[in-house]
């Protein structure tokens, strides 16, 4: 049996729990420093997830920016970047969206055999379209990352899959970043939606590190054994 990949969860937030605001333009809850961190632990892993919305909404180009980290990688008989992977239960992703068009490595997109067909005629020109059962679940994409040689993955988001991953307890390291500001607007999306989660006022996450890097702090969480210096 493949071990699943070491899952680790990656999100920015405003103190009081939004990911983004309501407008239509992005909102910047981070810093340069912390990006270039964020590089860094791109780096470090081998694929990139996040879901269909967040490929739609934010346009994410998902790279290593760093050419100094992009050569380490080819040094090591890496692709520059990491895999990228995003999942879908409609279908609806644009094959111009830069996900798709920027890096020269794989792309895979996930979903349901009632999708795939639709999938594959947006983006099977550009992506390898996997049917992964409906619905999709976490575990049938790990096994199937793992089969493809993948040991550490990083989920960008959006905040339906981050619930996703955490109430299935598949996440073995949260990093969570809190941005000093607030939103304050109801429309807005949150970190996570409404879910039964293994942690709670009886069962405690760890906390491995906290770090101010310059005005926003780092929390990394320690969600399973797994968890480097957890």
């Amino acid at each position: 049996m493949i071990a699943r990949p070491y899952v680790l969860l990656s999100c920015a937030m405003s103190i009081d729990g939004y990911i983004d605001d309501a407008t239509t333009e992005r909102l910047l809850l981070s810093n340069s420093a912390d990006f270039d961190r964020i590089d860094g632990v791109r780096a470090g892993c081998d694929a990139i997830l996040v879901g269909a919305a967040t490929v739609r909404q934010d346009d994410p180009r998902l790279l290593v920016r760093s050419a100094r980290r992009q050569a380490d990688r080819v040094a090591r008989g890496l692709p520059p970047s990491p895999l990228k992977v995003t999942v879908t239960g409609s279908g609806d992703l644009d094959p111009a969206a830069r996900f798709f068009t920027l890096g020269d490595g794989a792309k895979l997109v996930y979903c349901p055999p009632g999708a795939a067909e639709k999938t594959r005629e947006q983006v099977g020109g550009v992506a390898t379209v996997v049917d992964a059962g409906d619905p999709v679940k976490p575990e049938a994409v790990l096994a199937d990352l793992a089969a493809r040689g993948v040991g550490r993955l990083l989920v960008e988001g959006g905040g339906s899959v981050h619930a996703q991953f955490l109430t299935a307890g598949l996440a073995d390291e949260l990093h969570l970043v809190v941005a000093p500001f607030f939103v304050g607007d109801q429309r807005a999306p949150r970190f996570v939606r409404d879910g039964r989660f293994p942690w709670h006022p009886g069962r405690r996450a760890r906390i491995v590190e906290v770090r101010q890097i310059d005005d926003v702090v780092l929390t990394r969480y320690a969600l399973s054994d797994r968890c480097e210096g957890g």
